[in-house]
């Protein structure tokens, strides 16, 4: 937990933030996991930085180490919190997607202070499927550069990605390297706009295997079809997103 002092015992101040009442409902380790859970939302921890261990939350709240780790493993359920093996707790990554400006994963990343990359799966041309062939304006029978990877922020599995180009914008896909759009920025056909469907989704077996998940936990499902300056159509993208990493924000005006 940052600390404004540095004479300042960081577990001391976590143990006062989560200001625990052993004869209040609920029961103790949901008052941890929902206080932990609070000041992780608030922004009071960095990424990757250390909880402190279960012992010494224990010491330090007054509880069993058995609550102390009931806790813990209820946030590590909810992707807040990462175990390695050997080493700790940390703090997981958390993406802040805004709804209102155009911007390619690996740009969120960079700007978050996060390393991204792609831990890809195929990537081939093929005949475009009837979706495709309506959203990027294509006749029956073309061909379409088949993308679909893993994306990742410092090696956590964030979404699993499958696109689709025109042939004529990507005639080989094996170009690509990691962003799709600095590619496509170099050859003058990354898109300017883009409309973009968000629904809820569940984990099939193959996706929660790639993002090492249970089979059925939420994720966030987005279509998104890019346009160029010119109005054309040069990608449509579907993401399925971890919603425990996710977060994605709107600023509504009236």
């Amino acid at each position: 937990m940052s600390s404004k002092a540095s004479d300042t015992d960081p577990t001391d101040s976590l143990v006062a933030e989560l200001r625990l009442d052993p004869a209040a409902p609920p029961h103790l380790y949901l008052q941890v996991r929902n206080g932990l859970a609070r000041l992780i939302r608030e922004r009071q921890f960095s990424v990757d930085d250390a909880l402190p261990s279960e012992r010494m939350l224990a010491e330090k709240l007054g509880i069993s180490r058995v609550t102390a780790r009931k806790a813990i493993d209820a946030l590590v359920d909810e992707g807040l919190i990462v175990r390695r093996h050997g080493s700790g707790n940390y703090i997981a990554p958390m993406l802040e997607q805004p709804l209102t400006r155009l911007t390619s994963f690996t740009e969120e990343l960079k700007q978050r202070g996060f390393v991204p990359r792609s831990r890809w799966i195929r990537r081939v041309v093929s005949v475009a499927m009837t979706e495709e062939m309506v959203a990027l304006g294509l006749s029956p029978g073309s061909r379409v550069a088949r993308l679909e990877r893993v994306r990742l922020a410092d090696e956590t599995p964030m979404a699993y990605e499958a696109s689709a180009l025109p042939t004529s914008v990507m005639p080989d896909p094996e170009a690509v390297k990691d962003s799709l759009y600095t590619y496509l920025a170099e050859r003058d056909s990354v898109p300017v706009r883009a409309l973009q469907h968000i629904r809820a989704s569940n984990a099939t077996a193959r996706q929660a295997e790639l993002l090492a998940i249970p089979e059925g936990q939420a994720l966030l499902f987005i279509t998104r079809v890019g346009y160029r300056e010119d109005g054309r159509a040069v990608e449509i993208t579907h993401t399925w997103c971890r919603s425990d990493y996710y977060d994605f924000v709107a600023e509504l005006r009236r």
